[in-house]
């Protein structure tokens, strides 16, 4: 006998999604078992037993977990599947990598840096989620000479969207041009916050690169390639 799991559970396991996100996959009635489509929470499942599928395809556990760090170019977008046709990070990683994987949050179309790919649901959960707080730093050159009073409006918390944010660790790096090199690390991960924090105190982000999410470095890794994480790097999710 194989063990039983919650459907959502089983969803995150296989890769397909985060626990989060296979909990709606359920509620809009895309994910069947053993031919009976599912809509309510709390069903469980035989691993190795009952046939799941999800948009009419078998999804199935794998054995191997994987957690990479890719460095994403501009110009691609952080899903699976995108319905403009626009290139994805799983193009960058599909060659090598053929386990179901998924990227770890997001980071939009213009920005680039690090992103984390995993088949794992319930550590992608553990890094996503706000109650965890990883740390994000970014660089970001910005529009515009970045004053003194608008980097300590930044540090203490702007307003974006109606709610403030938490305090960020916020320094000038350099100006020149008309434009201002900062480097940025925040503690939260709102829809593009980065971008709308500095529109709050009057800058465009020009470019924005995301260098470290908690202790996982971008480090020297070339654009659109991608590394294993250390088990260090893994664990330090689980332990926080």
């Amino acid at each position: 006998m194989g063990e039983i799991v919650r459907l959502q559970k089983y969803i995150a396991m296989s890769g397909a999604a985060s626990r989060r996100a296979a909990e709606q996959m359920i509620s809009d009635g895309r994910v069947a078992v053993n031919g009976k489509r599912i809509t309510e929470q709390g069903v469980k499942v035989e691993i190795g037993n009952d046939e799941v599928t999800l948009d009419g395809a078998v999804i199935k556990v794998a054995d191997k977990k994987i957690y990479i760090a890719l460095n994403k170019p501009e110009g691609y977008v952080t899903t699976v599947k995108d319905q403009f046709d626009r290139p994805t990070v799983m193009d960058l990683v599909s060659r090598e990598i053929h386990t179901r994987i998924f990227p770890v949050g997001r980071l939009d179309y213009e920005t680039e840096g690090l992103i984390l790919m995993t088949n794992d649901g319930d550590w992608a959960n553990m890094v996503s989620h706000p109650r965890f707080e990883s740390s994000k730093k970014y660089f970001a050159v910005i529009s515009g000479v970045l004053t003194i009073p608008e980097l300590n409006r930044l540090r203490r918390g702007v307003v974006i969207d109606g709610k403030k944010t938490s305090p960020a660790e916020c320094d000038i790096m350099e100006i020149d041009m008309g434009m201002t090199l900062v480097e940025i690390t925040i503690h939260e991960g709102r829809n593009r916050q980065v971008r709308k924090m500095f529109e709050a105190v009057g800058h465009k982000v020009k470019k924005l690169r995301r260098s470290r999410i908690g202790i996982i470095e971008l480090g020297n890794l070339p654009e659109g390639r991608w590394r294993y994480l250390t088990s260090s790097e893994v664990e330090y999710f689980r332990r926080k």
